[in-house]
């Protein structure tokens, strides 16, 4: 109860600052967002580990996640300066939808008559210099395995004809596991208790995690990938997952992370996925 209620408290004061913030120029209203779900993770008792870094370039990132909770959102939040990509239903979430909306979240639909000016959409944001989050596996897991990456996801990471080269998105995979509960290690037990997937409701599921203590997820920030490298999103979204599912599997067995390596392009990816 007292982290439901810090937590409500904590939402209720940034709620109106970035609503202030959103019209006005700058970069501050991107900004405050990280404050507040970096906060937000630790009034809810979890502590972060953040490993690699965030990928230094002029051009826009897509990073892509593999997901199992809703508490990956404020999780990754509070970890990278970028907007989240949900489903449409979100918008239509009691309380959730406000902050989505203050977060300047983009949506999909994924219906095929929407398909394209969705993608036109998410485009001119990266364009726009805003950095994006996605979960192409298109649902949550029960955080024991990285479901299939959804192609059809990658589609504005495809450079158009007209562009010039270098000027498209750079794709940045990113590992998530939640891997300590109780100051011990999280096994094929424990770790459900993380997980949010199928007809779970989030008040109950946050009642339970909430009863908690000594919590932690590790973030793993994998090397840029350039899709340009590429020759289809097919390969490119069987690489990206391969890199993401690879480091989620690692992360698992609670070994030590390993330092960063040169990421997969082209047929060298096409190789380690086959």
């Amino acid at each position: 109860m007292r982290r439901l209620l810090a937590v409500l408290a904590w939402t209720l004061v940034c709620m109106p600052v970035q609503a202030v913030l959103l019209p006005l120029p700058g970069r501050l209203k991107e900004r405050f967002p990280r404050a507040f779900w970096a906060v937000f993770i630790w009034l809810l008792g979890i502590e972060v580990q953040v490993a690699g870094q965030v990928a230094e370039s002029s051009r826009p990132i897509l990073f892509i996640a593999n997901h199992s909770s809703w508490v990956d959102i404020p999780l990754l939040g509070g970890v990278v300066h970028a907007c989240f990509v949900a489903k449409g239903e979100v918008a239509q979430w009691p309380v959730i939808s406000w902050l989505a909306r203050l977060g300047r979240t983009v949506y999909v639909s994924r219906s095929r008559g929407t398909t394209a000016r969705e993608r036109d959409s998410m485009r001119t944001r990266l364009l726009a210099g805003d950095n994006l989050i996605l979960f192409p596996e298109g649902t949550s897991s029960d955080g024991s395995r990285v479901l299939p990456f959804r192609s059809a996801f990658f589609s504005i990471a495809e450079t158009r004809a007209d562009a010039p080269t270098g000027t498209g998105p750079l794709i940045q995979p990113v590992s998530l596991v939640y891997d300590r509960v109780g100051g011990l290690p999280a096994g094929r037990a424990s770790r459900p208790l993380f997980a949010w997937y199928g007809d779970m409701d989030i008040a109950s599921h946050f009642w339970r995690l909430g009863q908690y203590t000594g919590m932690r997820a590790t973030v793993l920030l994998h090397p840029p990938i350039d899709p340009a490298a590429f020759s289809d999103r097919k390969q490119l979204a069987q690489a990206v997952w391969r890199v993401a599912a690879d480091g989620a599997a690692l992360l698992r067995q609670n070994r030590p992370v390993p330092p960063s390596v040169a990421p997969p392009q082209g047929n060298d990816a096409a190789a380690q996925a086959a």
